[in-house]
């Protein structure tokens, strides 16, 4: 029988639905059969995957290229009982091993979050009673109650119904409550539109019914969406992909220049113990201690950042990789619209109306023509506002400043519409108080109040534009008299509304004199007055709009990914920017679920670029879509706030979750949370994101000459046969101080002008392009000849070894202090981007210039690291050799520049 959680079922008849779940309707299972059932199905709950232990994953941080060269310096400082150095050392990689274990074991926790969402009671039929018990106890073929308030216990097969509403956006991205019924549907239906199913997690709104349950714990949908969540690869982000191959490579090269160093010091008669230490010297100057808490700083300042512009990091890299985005794929509900329903277009009388203002706050006014009409000089407008306000349960309220509603979504969108229209709900109430009611249900499509007295009341009714037509016999003119309905212009005029993705209901009224019963379907059957039409959207968000403009000129791509319907999807992208008037050249406007199911995976790989636009999406299809587009080596950004979203967030490279709708399993499963739920919010991250890369590269930019020019120092004189220039003692002082209180200092650069108008980068392209690496080479061979040239003329005018190498270190140390003031633009010169627009660059040089002055001349640090007094002469020639630095960087992005022109 395990293979009936196989099956589908919303295709299936009710009977045969029983009849293979070997239940009935009326007396449910008894309790031999629940114990069997038990046993074979298991309990009602998602299975936790096992993952890694906690032990596991903490050393897993330490398997890293980056981490083995710390601890090989490490291990050096400690041989050479530096302890403060190689504390520091030790302390960088625990730091950042600990950041990478808690952020790695959040991660896990969306499974977790996922299998708390199930509900803890249900109430069933067994043995011919009714009882409530805890969810986990169901077993397919239990008949379960439904009623409004209660979550779905697992997925159900419904038997009957009477007007249900269920919730399901957490599940398909539907905006609003679906209406739900009995009956069969075709065998390739949709997930969203499986009217007659009720599934996990989802939550009822309104109504009540009866199912039959046809899957538990991990075969529900919610289940499979589990399965995916834990099958989704997390993906290295671009800089940590970058960083792995770059030390990788940096590994190899330190430990083939140490051998080469070696074998050459030998055979030129050398002794070990002094060729042991030249290598140690050229291992501590060639390895970058300060990187990884550069990066890590850097990635910290820049989660601050995002943080004062609505975007919490749950994840350090997700930063860097906001940067190099190449495509967002966005929810529509909440994100690039404003989860407020809107009416935007009226009909009555015959004329047509445009309403402005967005969202709940009932500020707008009704126009015809570019001209304010006064609803009350048009009596088929005002009537119709009228029904669309007292024909309504819905509640606007106003809380703190903030507009908000109380109850169905798209009957606030009336309420609001006829304030627009100066209506007052409280007035009309005192004049029309309600009487009777008959409540919205799906098989009759429409909903009715009566108001007004004992004597006289008058009945309004709304509903689609097929019920409220065939109900009415006459239509209201302009001057309030009774006029022939024209039902071909009121489907046109509604067909118009439609087709811009509103969604439109009809309106009308009838009166009835000295009633003897209360109001009833029959009193609505025929002769009513019909009123008009209201075309309602949820908007698109202002902001919204513009921030797509940004996103397309900084040529990352915004596609739409929804569980709502083609038509609005559709409507909404082309409010928004992402699809021209008929679709962008060779681009189809909109796929579907269905389009997508019969897509193979390559199909999809190549159908995925040309559309922006996916509409009744399925979860699944979600995570194929993420798939797809990383196929062609994008870096993807994805939107979400359903459980739903939850394997398609852990799949993207950056996963973005919304704060204020989103559920506990998205935000577990993304990297970024928004806490407004703006996609200008989105825009906002990635041009922080971009900055901080900018600075990263600086970074590393600056570093990496003085490694460099400390390697080739040791080098040279191990081919020389000549005394060390520079200690190895002396090279961890120049490594540690100068990262921290220099190169840090770029962490705080602001973004340069232009940089959302840069495209992205390309994720192939390595960390330091040509350009760079030539600049690099350059800046440490200046290096070198400066620390060596002023070395050997020391010594040559008889100064001390001790003398001589005090001048080789702070070569080294100003040679990066005005090199840092190149890099403060890759591009420009300071002058350009503000000399003083970094104050903590010249905070830290301050900082340095006085640790250097104390490193020359206190007695205390001239015993620690074999430093001497030097004079005048010997400072002139440091600030000399150190301004040619900057000076020939400078020329050399002058003649780029040139060239590029």
């Amino acid at each position: 029988m395990k293979e009936i959680l196989e099956q589908q079922w919303h295709h299936r008849p009710e009977a045969e639905v029983i009849e293979a779940l070997a239940t009935t309707l009326e007396s449910g299972l008894d309790a031999t059969e629940v114990g069997h059932r038990s046993e074979q199905f298991g309990p009602n709950a998602i299975t936790q995957k096992k993952g890694k232990s906690a032990l596991t994953l903490f050393l897993l941080q330490f398997h890293q290229p980056l981490v083995y060269i710390l601890l090989a310096a490490a291990f050096v400082t400690s041989f050479l009982k530096e302890w403060v150095d190689a504390g520091v050392i030790y302390g960088v990689v625990l730091v950042n091993a600990v950041i990478g274990f808690v952020q790695e074991a959040k991660a896990v926790k969306a499974i977790e979050a996922l299998a708390q969402s199930l509900t803890t009671t249900a109430t069933v039929m067994r043995g011919g009673e009714r009882r409530q018990i805890p969810a986990a106890e169901l077993v397919p073929g239990d008949i379960v109650l439904l009623q409004s308030g209660d979550k779905v216990p697992a997925d159900l097969r419904l038997l009957s119904s009477r007007e249900l509403q269920i919730d399901e956006s957490t599940l398909t991205g539907e905006s609003v409550p679906v209406q739900k019924q009995s009956g069969t549907q075709p065998r390739d239906t949709l997930l969203a539109d499986r009217l007659n199913m009720a599934y996990s997690s989802t939550l009822v709104t309104y109504g009540i019914a009866t199912g039959v349950v046809v899957a538990t714990g991990n075969s529900t949908e919610i289940g499979r969406i589990n399965e995916m969540i834990a099958s989704a690869d997390i993906l290295a982000t671009p800089l940590t992909k970058k960083i792995a191959r770059f030390s990788g490579l940096l590994l190899y090269v330190i430990l083939g220049l140490a051998a080469i160093t070696f074998v050459v010091g030998v055979l030129r008669g050398e002794s070990l113990i002094n060729m042991f230490m030249a290598v140690v010297a050229l291992a501590v100057g060639a390895i970058p201690e300060g990187l990884p808490a550069a990066v890590t700083i850097t990635l910290a300042i820049g989660v601050s950042k995002m943080a004062r512009r609505n975007a919490i990091i749950r994840k350090l890299p997700a930063v860097e990789t906001l940067g190099s985005t190449t495509i967002i794929c966005s929810d529509k509900t909440g994100t690039l619209t404003q989860n407020q329903m809107t009416v935007q277009e009226l009909y009555a009388g015959g004329d047509s109306f445009l309403v402005s203002g967005i969202g709940y706050e009932p500020v707008g006014e009704i126009t015809t023509g570019n001209e304010a009409v006064e609803p009350t000089q048009h009596h088929a407008l005002h009537e119709c506002l009228t029904a669309g306000m007292l024909c309504n349960d819905s509640v606007l309220l106003e809380v703190d400043g903030e507009w908000r509603v109380e109850g169905d979504p798209t009957e606030a969108a009336l309420v609001v519409a006829a304030r627009k229209g100066g209506l007052e709900r409280e007035q009309l109430s005192a004049a029309l108080p309600r009487l009777n009611a008959i409540p919205f249900e799906s098989q009759h499509q429409y909903m009715a109040t009566e108001h007004g007295s004992a004597e006289r009341r008058i009945i309004y009714l709304k509903g689609s534009v097929e019920s409220v037509l065939e109900r009415s016999s006459h239509a209201l003119s302009r001057a309030g008299e009774l006029m022939p309905l024209e039902p071909d212009d009121c489907h046109r005029a509604a067909a118009e509304i439609a087709g811009k993705g509103l969604r439109v209901l009809a309106f009308a009224r009838k009166e009835r004199i000295n009633p003897t019963a209360d109001l009833s379907h029959d009193d609505v059957t025929e002769g009513m007055t019909f009123l008009g039409l209201q075309g309602m959207i949820d908007p698109p968000r202002p902001e919204a709009v513009a921030a797509v403009r940004v996103c397309q000129g900084a040529g990352i791509e915004v596609k739409m990914i929804t569980g709502d319907h083609v038509i609005t999807a559709t409507a909404i992208a082309r409010q928004i920017g992402l699809i021209g008037g008929t679709g962008d050249a060779g681009q189809l406007l909109a796929l579907n679920g269905r389009d997508i199911e019969a897509l193979s995976d390559e199909e999809l790989i190549t159908v995925v670029r040309q559309n922006a636009v996916f509409a009744r999406v399925a979860p699944e299809q979600k995570l194929r879509l993420v798939v797809a587009l990383q196929a062609t080596g994008n870096v993807v950004a994805m939107t979400g706030d359903g459980v739903n979203d939850a394997p398609a967030l852990r799949q993207a490279d950056i996963g973005v979750a919304m704060g204020i709708t989103g559920t506990e399993v998205a935000k577990e499963a993304a990297d970024m949370l928004l806490t407004d739920d703006n996609f200008s919010s989105i825009e906002a991250a990635v041009e922080e994101g971009r900055g901080v890369y900018d600075n990263l590269v600086k970074f590393i930019t600056w570093t990496l000459p003085t490694n460099l020019g400390e390697g080739l120092v040791i080098l040279a004189a191990v081919f020389a046969g000549v005394p060390l220039p520079i200690t190895p003692v002396q090279i961890l002082w120049i490594n540690m101080t100068t990262a921290v209180l220099l190169g840090l200092m770029l962490a705080f650069e602001p973004k340069e002008p232009g940089i959302m108008s840069r495209p992205p980068l390309d994720p192939r392209q390595p960390l330091l392009t040509r350009e760079l690496v030539t600049r690099i080479c350059l800046v440490g061979f200046l290096l070198l000849v400066g620390s060596f040239g002023i070395f050997e003329w020391e010594l040559r005018r008889g100064s001390s070894l001790e003398a001589a190498r005090t001048c080789a270190t702070n070569i080294f140390v100003f040679g990066e202090m005005f090199y840092l003031f190149n890099c403060r633009s890759l591009r420009h010169t300071m002058f350009r981007i503000g000399l003083f627009s970094n104050r903590w660059v010249l905070a830290g040089v301050s900082l340095m210039l006085l640790l250097q002055l104390l490193f020359t001349y206190l007695p205390v640090m001239n015993t620690a690291f074999g430093s001497q007094p030097i004079g005048w002469l010997q400072w002139g020639l440091i600030i000399s050799a150190s301004l040619i630095v900057y000076i020939v960087i400078e020329c050399e992005k002058w003649l780029r520049h040139r060239r590029s022109a």
